[in-house]
């Protein structure tokens, strides 16, 4: 569960602050030899995750603090994002504990949370607790490292998690882990005999140029932490991460610069090839290596796949306007993937309101994601953990969990855990109001709770836990298991204008976006109509009266929304 609203609210807001940011377009030795055979090899990768699109944000904008996040909100939270628990006045510190069973406790219990109101558990209210102090944070950063197993689809989520539930670490806790690590190119080359450890060091080091920034990020890229890094590149075990980590340490611009001129787009160039590999952990590489490519580090006289991907028979994709920069989608607008430690979701463009209708989803990875129908009233918050599924019109089904989700709580389903290559199937019979979901073409009973609040306006979607990614079938192929029952598919019915296909690369979205003019006085929100609304009883305002009346929290401050006030002097 995660928040990412439907309304133009997220799409805006996200697009305003990308808006700020300003792009930028110690070269170390090629390894063409080792990625040349890495490309062409056949070897197990292991377990495999993502790093989060990020813009090139100056230094200071990481969204809503935590302590603001969690203020004045009524709202039941994501069990797999529990809320962090201080210790009262008077409560004394716990006992240090086994740092090593403590994680491994907290990566065993994840899969156990799946009611909103339960309590975090106790191994990670134990580990912030230790975090609280540079050596303590330490402790937990090195057993992250050292004990999250490989095989495990919720490792790297895990790491994700508790580090970004953690304090933020001061710079002698940053100097010191640098020491310790001591990381190179030879490092690299002798990590690669522990995967796990080599894998679990390179998504550590892209949670934390997520969570910092600045000088912070940069004096932690180093140039032994880069040539560690780009060595990575060469090890398929650990390379999706070595990737998601320079895509994170970009985030800042000069990081951005000193990464670039270590020409990492050739070396990507060739890495984009695995982007439609059978091997599900190969085509995760492949897909991060052409986004960054197309977003973040581009080659001179590539072509953007934009340019060269044929839509022609694709007539409903993901809605690329209406989700969070953090949430990549494919050029085709089929295949979505998260890569950031926020709960992002995104709908299919096409919306059903009456008929039978069908959808399928390839699942790439196995983690976390609450895939199914959402309506239009439905609303997602992605820093808080609410998705499809966490309210009463929409319902998901998840296969990490094993769950069905609706209006924030979940019950057991009967199928086994999906797998990465698993086809699952979603079915809505709006004439007998029921939706069925399918696992390689086993059904699940019907399931009817949302049709108590909702009967029409209904769109496929999804929401991502962090490095988890699938591909959608909107009927633009031949299904892999269709239901026996007659159904109707959106790419028979939608249509979309050539413009509206094209998901065009950041920095030429963000070039497009510059040349708007905006007037005077106009919602931020949508940015179509007179902000004429003040919300109370923060006493914000700026936007339109039908953007407010979609918001439950104030965007700015995240206090309650009690009521929302017209100004009539506003009003022309």
């Amino acid at each position: 569960m995660i928040v990412a609203t439907w309304i133009t609210f997220c799409a805006c807001r996200n697009l305003a602050q990308v808006l700020l940011f300003l792009a930028s377009s110690n070269s170390l030795p090629p390894f063409w030899e080792t990625l040349n055979s890495v490309v062409s090899g056949t070897g197990n990768m292991g377990n495999s995750c993502v790093c989060r699109d990020d813009s090139d944000l100056e230094d200071h904008h990481h969204g809503p603090s935590r302590a603001t996040r969690g203020q004045a909100s009524s709202r039941p939270r994501d069990p797999v994002r529990p809320p962090r628990r201080g210790r009262g006045p008077h409560e004394p510190r716990r006992k240090k504990q086994n740092v090593d069973g403590l994680v491994l406790d907290t990566l065993a219990v994840i899969r156990t949370l799946v009611d909103n109101d339960q309590e975090p558990p106790y191994s990670m209210i134990t580990l912030h607790e230790m975090a609280e102090t540079d050596d303590g944070w330490l402790e937990v950063v090195q057993s992250l490292i050292r004990v999250i197993p490989l095989d495990d689809p919720l490792g790297p989520a895990v790491i994700t998690l508790l580090l970004d539930e953690c304090p933020l670490p001061t710079k002698d806790a940053l100097q010191k882990l640098s020491d310790m690590l001591s990381l190179s190119s030879a490092v690299a080359r002798q990590d690669a005999l522990n995967p796990a450890k080599h894998r679990n060091t390179t998504a550590v080091l892209g949670c934390l140029a997520e969570k910092l920034a600045g000088p912070a990020s940069i004096g932690l890229l180093s140039p032994g932490t880069l040539e560690y890094l780009l060595e990575s590149l060469a090890h398929p075990t650990v390379m999706l991460f070595a990737l998601i980590a320079l895509e994170k340490f970009s985030q800042t611009s000069e990081n951005k610069l000193t990464v670039s001129e270590s020409c990492i787009s050739n070396r990507l160039a060739v890495l984009e090839s695995w982007a439609d590999h059978p091997d599900y952990l190969k085509r995760q590489v492949g897909f991060c290596s052409q986004w960054s490519l197309d977003n973040l580090f581009l080659k001179e006289g590539r072509q953007f796949t934009y340019e060269k991907v044929n839509l022609n028979n694709i007539n409903a994709m993901l809605n690329s306007n209406d989700v969070s920069e953090y949430l990549k989608i494919s050029p085709t607008g089929l295949e979505a993937r998260c890569d950031a430690s926020s709960f992002e979701s995104v709908r299919c463009t096409f919306c059903v309101d009456s008929g039978v209708w069908y959808y399928e989803v390839t699942v790439i990875t196995s983690g976390v994601m609450q895939i199914g129908w959402a309506t239009k009233d439905s609303k997602f918050l992605n820093h808080e953990g609410y998705g499809i599924g966490d309210d009463e019109y929409s319902c998901a089904y998840d296969g990490c969990r094993q769950l069905i989700w609706y209006n924030a709580r979940s019950k057991p389903h009967s199928h086994p855990c999906w797998k990465e290559g698993d086809a699952i199937g979603f079915l809505l019979d709006l004439s007998k109001k029921q939706m069925i979901f399918y696992l390689n073409g086993h059904q699940l009973p019907p399931e009817k709770q949302v049709f108590s609040s909702a009967t029409s306006g209904f769109f496929a979607a999804a929401s991502f836990m962090s490095y988890q990614q699938c591909e959608f079938n909107f009927g633009a192929k031949p299904f892999r298991h269709p239901p026996s029952v007659k159904f109707s598919t959106f790419n028979d019915f939608a249509s979309l204008l050539p413009s509206e296909k094209i998901i065009l690369p950041r920095h030429r979205r963000l070039a497009l976006l510059k040349q708007v003019s905006i007037r005077d006085n106009c919602c931020t929100l949508c940015c179509d109509v007179m902000a004429d609304t003040e919300l109370r009883p923060c006493g914000h305002g700026g936007m339109c009266m039908e953007c407010a009346l979609q918001l439950e929290t104030c965007p700015l401050c995240r206090q309650d929304i009690q009521t929302r006030v017209r100004l009539i002097a506003h009003v022309s």
